[in-house]
């Protein structure tokens, strides 16, 4: 490592919207630099986890380090490939900290959408070197004269610095390291300055402890040197550092300016904090900046589903937060489902993902509440203000939703939304925004075929089904992306589920006045299908403070008391169904009514009922 000096170091990322062909081009980068060997079977290389393969899509940021020869030099490229999918955008920004330039790539078919905005924006204020590469240009419908003047006028990219390539067939790859060469900057360190380590990603081995993905920004490291945590203030001794290429690769030593793993024996999760700066013992230095925290966009409680699987839960939870530092865990518990964790997510996808992860990599099963946002209150009363020791509340569970008798105003999240979309679909996206209470902000003509359109929309209503209801209105073409746009006032109001005049606290919703009546009406009706039948009948309603809203009824199983009744008085069949009937009563008075465990995400996510 020694013989690649700062003057020969690019650290960049690669970043793009959703399947526009960003782990494809990695794979021939990792191909044509000799760092993996040249098969049929090289599909998504950086790809590690299951869900990425299942799902085809990325989910975390991987690094692999490249080995290139250019006009006589020896060059050492650190490669980042990132997540396309607004959800995980929180990887993209964190990978750029330790670049000095971007390959943004397009889909020469597609065309610019919504997160490629996204991320040039994030690349931009980064200050990053910029380099267009249009990808799919073997595609039949491909036109990559058309992307390249919507990036001219959308990114003000001259069309000449575009690079046209193919990643499935190679075409054109080599001239994309040539770029990267000479457009993408140096790190600007030294090696004869004191350590200066940045831990952008890190993992738990069973076996090894945490590995931590740190990049150098001065002096240089190897094993058995002493080094301490700025955030922790603890001592390691250095067990072994090295590169990924992709795999781990041990080094005797790495220098300033390069990207690799270190292994120091911590053994707790909570030791290897993302963000945080290694320096040499009796060495300090000034700490980086590290990484804005995520701020979580929606909510949802998780529980195991047996209550003697809590610790085995509780220790997966920390090591995979570790790996996604993005998700926040605070401690829960609930009447019905017993202890867990509210945990905060970046979106319903990243919601999903983690979950899915749990199981496969940790064998946990859990039950997963319906999501939620988190809302605000504004007290007026003067007792609770000096129970909270503020005036504004943040809500992020129903059962803590104050009354509005002691509440000058509610506030909700809003998020700035932007749609690209071809020009045929404006009017049925329009209608649909509308209908999700957003406010029109901006509507911009990308070309002839394809316009922005940037919306204020409230959060809770785009969590759950908005991107799927997009989708379905589009034929798959409109993309979506948002950004947080902080707290609007309104008229929200706390739903209750009740069984039989019993409220279920698990059940309990924040909505807006508007649609009370409608999502009381479908949570009734879902309930209805979701609980199995008594033997006495169950009342199931929506209930706003006294006031009921929307009810259903579950009939109870009958007997045919009357069937040995043939022909005779018919006070005598009145007797029977009158014994019959109070009998009902009595049970409903002390019979429990059964919910399945497992019902409450079912019933409260709004597309089952469209996929049924």
């Amino acid at each position: 490592m020694s013989t690649y000096p700062v003057e020969s170091i690019r650290n960049f990322s690669i970043i793009a919207h959703v399947d526009h062909g960003k782990s494809t081009l990695a794979d021939r980068l990792l191909e044509i630099t000799g760092t993996i060997a040249k098969t049929d079977h090289n599909k998504q290389v950086l790809d590690k986890l299951q869900v990425e393969r299942e799902r085809g899509i990325t989910v975390k940021a991987q690094s692999a380090s490249l080995f290139y020869s250019h006009e006589g030099a020896n060059y050492l490229l650190n490669l980042i490939d990132t997540p396309g999918h607004v959800d995980f955008s929180y990887e993209v920004s964190r990978s750029l900290s330790a670049c000095q330039g971007v390959l943004l790539v397009v889909d020469a078919n597609q065309g610019i959408q919504a997160q490629t905005v996204a991320n040039f924006y994030l690349a931009f204020e980064a200050q990053l070197a910029i380099i267009p590469v249009i990808n799919k240009i073997d595609l039949k419908n491909a036109d990559p004269e058309r992307v390249e003047k919507q990036i001219e006028k959308l990114f003000d990219i001259p069309v000449d610095e575009c690079v046209r390539i193919s990643a499935k067939q190679g075409t054109n790859v080599e001239k994309v390291l040539q770029k990267v060469i000479e457009k993408i900057p140096p790190p600007q360190c030294n090696t004869a300055d004191p350590l200066k380590a940045l831990v952008f990603d890190s993992t738990f081995d069973h076996y090894r402890g945490v590995i931590a993905n740190i990049a150098l920004f001065g002096g240089e490291i190897q094993k058995g040197h002493k080094v301490v945590s700025a955030h922790t203030k603890k001592r390691y001794e250095v067990h072994e550092v090295g590169i990924l290429t992709p795999n781990e690769q041990p080094t005797h030593k790495l220098y300033a300016g390069q990207v690799g793993y270190l292994i120091a024996g911590m053994k707790e999760v909570t030791e290897a904090q993302i963000g945080d700066t290694l320096f040499l013992y009796k060495q300090p230095v000034e700490p980086l900046p590290g990484f804005k925290s995520a701020k979580p966009m929606v909510f949802a409680g998780m529980y195991p589903v047996d209550q003697t699987e809590y610790n085995n839960l509780k220790s997966a939870l920390e090591r995979l937060t570790l790996n996604d530092s993005s998700v926040t865990v605070h401690r829960d518990s609930s009447l019905a489902l017993g202890a867990g964790w509210r945990l905060g997510f970046l979106g319903l996808l990243h919601m999903e993902v983690f979950n899915q992860r749990l199981e496969q990599e940790y064998n946990m099963s859990v039950i997963v509440t319906a999501p939620t946002v988190p809302y605000k209150a504004v007290l007026s009363s003067a007792k609770l203000i000096k129970e909270y020791g503020k005036a504004e509340i943040t809500i992020i569970n129903p059962a803590q939703f104050p009354d509005k008798l002691s509440v000058s105003e509610y506030l909700e999240p809003t998020v700035l939304g932007t749609i690209v979309t071809p020009q045929e679909y404006i009017g049925k996206i329009i209608t649909l925004c509308q209908d999700r209470r957003a406010v029109q902000k901006d509507m911009l003509y990308i070309d002839e075929h394809r316009v922005i359109l940037k919306y204020l929309f409230p959060l809770n209503e785009i969590v759950v089904d908005f991107y799927d209801a997009l989708k379905s209105l589009s034929s798959g073409y409109a993309s979506f992306d948002y950004e947080d746009a902080g707290y609007q006032a309104a008229d929200l109001i706390k739903m209750d589920i009740l069984l039989n005049g019993i409220p279920v606290e698990e059940l309990a919703t924040i909505i807006h006045n508007d649609k009370a009546y409608a999502t009381g009406k479908f949570l009734c009706e879902r309930l209805k299908d979701a609980i199995p039948r008594q033997l006495f009948e169950i009342a199931i309603q929506a209930a706003v403070g006294k006031k009921i809203i929307a009810r259903e009824t579950l009939k109870a199983y009958r007997k045919n008391v009357v069937a040995k009744c043939y022909g005779g008085d018919i006070t005598r069949r009145m007797k029977l169904l009158k014994r019959q009937a109070e009998g009902k009563k009595l049970m409903r008075r002390i019979g429990n009514v059964e919910v399945p465990r497992d019902a409450f995400i079912r019933v409260l996510k709004r597309e089952t009922d469209k996929n049924q």
